[in-house]
């Protein structure tokens, strides 16, 4: 599982691991634990970096509609978990 470092502005680095990713209407989204053994908590983030940056800008997806889609692409691409 590939783990990814963020390090939000002012703050310390969180580590986070890739359990998937998807694209949606342009945007692309990440499936993202901070638990790569037991069940941890799950957060969808959506990139918001431009086209052709060094590094990738995420947001955390709040919006219910935006959330509740992407959520159910993700179940449907892991069988085996469910976002809720």
């Amino acid at each position: 599982m590939e783990k990814i470092v963020f390090t939000p502005a002012g703050e310390e680095a969180v580590e986070f691991y890739v359990l998937e990713q998807t694209r949606l209407g342009g945007i692309d989204y990440i499936l993202v634990t901070d638990s790569e053994e037991d069940d941890g908590e799950a957060l969808i983030l959506r990139d918001m970096s431009a086209p052709k940056e060094e590094e990738a800008v995420y947001e955390i997806v709040t919006d219910d509609e935006e959330l509740n889609a992407v959520a159910a692409v993700f179940e449907n691409m892991l069988e085996d978990i469910e976002l809720s």
